[in-house]
C-alpha cells in the first residue's frame, strides 16, 4: 500500500495495460457544449467583448439575468447513446476510454453528495460518468476519469465581474448572487479590484477549496473505482513543479495514494494510472506525465501521455477539425517515443457526434484494421525516428507535418521491428539507414500489402514498395530478423 508522500509514490510502476493500449478516446463533454461556440464558455461568457460573451448576450441575454447556472439547465443529452458511441470508438482503435467528471465550470457529470449542480439532479438527469463506464465494460476497456476541478476556484473569478461599458455598465453578473455562491465559488480573493491588474491563478491557495477538492476526488474514486485519474494541472496544489514544495502537494499526494490503494484492494496490485502536467521528473514519477496539445522531442524511459482534441475541447460549430492524417501522425510519433495518445471527440449538446467526426472515426477504423499490430503492445526501438521532419513540440501548436522521403518512425514487438513510412505519396524505393550491421533482415512485410523485396548492406536497408500502398496515411513495414 502507498502512503501519501513522494518517497512512497515515486516507487510507482505503470501497469502493463496502459503500456499496451497506446490509444484512448476521451469524452470531454459537459454543459459548456450547449452554445456550441467552443471551450471555456463558463468563464468567457462573463468577459465583456469576448466571442462567447457576445454570443451569450445575443442568444440568451445578459449574464446578470441569464447566467451559467441557467445554461446548465439547457443541457439535456437527449440523444446520448454511449453504447453506440463506444462501438465506434473501439472500432476506431481505442483500447481505453476516459470520461470527464467535472470541468472548471464546477458542474459534475455524476451523482454526488457534494454539489447540487450535477447531471443527475438537473440538465440531462443522467449519470453521465456511470453510463460511460457501463459502455466501456462491454468492450473490456479500462476506464478513466478526468478532473478539472482543481483550477476551478481561481479560473471562475470572471463571474464576479460586471460590464465596464454599454447598457449594463456596472450591473453585477449573476456570480455575485449569494443564492448560487456554492456553485460559482466564494472566490473574491482572486477578483481584481477596480484599477488593479487581473492576476492569473490556476491552483488556488484557498485551504477550504483544497479540502473540498480532496473530498470530491475520494467520492469519484469510491463511486467509480477508475483505472485512470487525470488532473488538468500540476499535481495539486503547487504550480512550482518542485518537490521541495512538498507541503503544498499534501492533498494531491493523498488523492493519488487513495486512488492506488483502492485499486490494490480490488486487484491485489496497483493497476491504476494517475496523470498530471508537471514535467519535473520528481513530480511526474508519482504517475504518468501528461502533455496537452504537444509532444516530447525525444522518448522518455517511462510511459507518458500525449492528449489532444480533433477540434476544440468543447463542441464548436465553426471549428476546423484535424484530418485523420494529422491524428495518425501524432499517434505514431507518440508511440515511437514510449507514449500513449488520448484523443477527445467533442459531442454536441444532445450527445451525438457530427458527420465529419463519424468520417474521421471510420478512417481511423480502416487504418487500425491494417496496422493495429504495429500499435498495441509495442515498445520503443533504440531510436524513435529517422529523418529531418518532426511534429510540433511547442505548447498548443499543432500543425500538420510536411513529411519527406527520409522520415520514418520505429517501434518493436516480439523481436520484430515496425518501420512507419511517414510520407506515402509517390513512394517507390525506400531507404532506411538506422539498422545496425548485426540486424540482418530476414523478411520485410508491408502490413496490408504483403511481402516486399529488399536489399541490405552495412545496415542500410532498401525496400521496394508496390505501386499502390494500402493507405494514404502512415504505412508500416514489419521487419523480422
Amino acid at each position: 500500500m502507498f502512503t501519501p508522500d513522494f518517497k512512497s509514490l515515486t516507487t510507482y510502476e505503470c501497469p502493463e495495460w496502459y503500456k499496451d493500449a497506446k490509444f484512448g478516446i476521451w469524452s470531454h463533454w459537459g454543459p459548456q457544449c450547449v452554445p456550441m461556440v467552443g471551450d471555456w464558455y463558463a468563464r468567457n461568457m462573463y468577459i465583456q467583448g469576448s466571442e462567447q460573451y457576445n454570443h451569450h448576450v445575443r442568444t440568451y441575454g445578459h449574464p446578470s439575468k441569464f447566467g451559467y447556472k441557467d445554461i446548465v439547465k439547457l443541457w439535456k443529452a437527449e440523444n446520448f447513446d454511449p453504447d453506440a458511441l463506444m462501438e465506434k470508438y473501439y472500432k476506431a482503435g481505442a483500447r481505453f476510454f476516459v470520461a470527464q467528471a467535472s470541468h472548471h465550470d464546477h458542474f459534475f457529470n455524476y451523482a454526488t453528495k457534494l454539489n447540487r449542480f450535477n447531471s443527475v439532479e438537473m440538465g440531462p438527469h443522467k449519470d453521465i460518468v456511470g453510463l460511460w463506464q457501463q459502455a466501456a465494460k462491454k468492450y473490456d476497456l479500462p476506464f478513466g476519469i478526468t478532473e478539472h476541478l482543481g483550477a476551478s476556484f481561481g479560473w471562475w473569478r470572471s463571474n464576479k465581474g460586471h460590464d465596464t461599458y454599454g447598457p449594463y455598465k456596472g450591473v453585477p453578473y449573476d456570480g455575485n448572487d449569494p443564492e448560487y455562491r456554492d456553485f460559482y465559488h466564494d472566490n473574491y480573493e482572486h477578483v481584481a479590484k477596480e484599477g488593479e491588474e487581473d492576476k492569473w491563478t490556476w491552483l488556488t491557495p484557498n485551504p477550504k477549496f483544497r479540502e473540498y477538492w480532496l473530498k470530491v476526488m475520494k467520492e469519484i474514486i469510491d463511486n467509480y473505482h477508475p483505472d485512470m485519474l487525470y488532473s488538468d494541472s500540476f499535481l495539486p496544489f503547487s504550480e512550482k513543479g518542485d518537490i521541495s514544495d512538498e507541503p503544498e502537494y499534501k492533498l494531491g499526494l493523498e488523492a493519488v495514494a487513495y486512488l492506488y490503494n483502492d485499486n490494490i484492494r480490488r486487484n491485489g496490485s496497483n493497476q491504476a494510472v494517475y496523470t498530471q502536467k508537471s514535467r519535473d521528473e520528481d513530480i511526474y514519477k508519482v504517475g504518468v506525465l501528461d502533455i496537452e496539445r504537444s509532444q516530447l522531442p525525444t522518448p522518455l524511459p517511462v510511459p507518458w501521455q500525449s492528449e489532444t482534441c480533433i477540434g476544440e475541447w468543447f463542441y464548436k460549430k465553426q471549428i476546423k477539425y484535424k484530418t485523420p492524417r494529422h491524428i495518425l501522425d501524432i499517434l505514431v510519433d507518440t508511440i515511437s517515443k514510449n507514449g500513449t495518445m488520448l484523443l477527445n471527440i467533442p459531442q454536441r449538446p444532445d450527445g451525438t457526434i457530427d458527420e465529419e467526426e463519424e468520417w474521421i472515426l471510420s478512417e481511423l477504423a480502416d487504418w487500425f484494421a491494417i496496422n493495429s499490430e504495429a500499435v498495441y503492445k509495442t515498445r520503443p526501438y533504440k531510436i524513435a525516428a529517422e529523418g529531418h521532419a518532426s511534429v510540433a513540440i511547442s505548447g498548443f501548436t499543432e500543425e500538420e507535418v510536411k513529411w519527406d522521403d527520409d522520415d520514418f518512425r520505429f517501434v518493436t514487438k516480439d523481436g520484430n521491428l515496425y518501420v512507419y513510412i511517414m510520407k506515402t505519396k509517390d513512394r517507390k524505393t525506400t531507404v532506411v539507414k538506422s539498422l545496425s550491421e548485426d540486424e540482418a533482415v530476414k523478411s520485410a512485410t508491408l502490413l496490408g500489402g504483403g511481402e516486399l523485396s529488399f536489399a541490405q548492406h552495412n545496415g542500410v536497408l532498401t525496400l521496394d514498395l508496390p505501386n499502390e500502398l494500402p493507405s494514404e496515411y502512415p504505412c508500416v513495414v514489419k521487419l523480422t530478423f
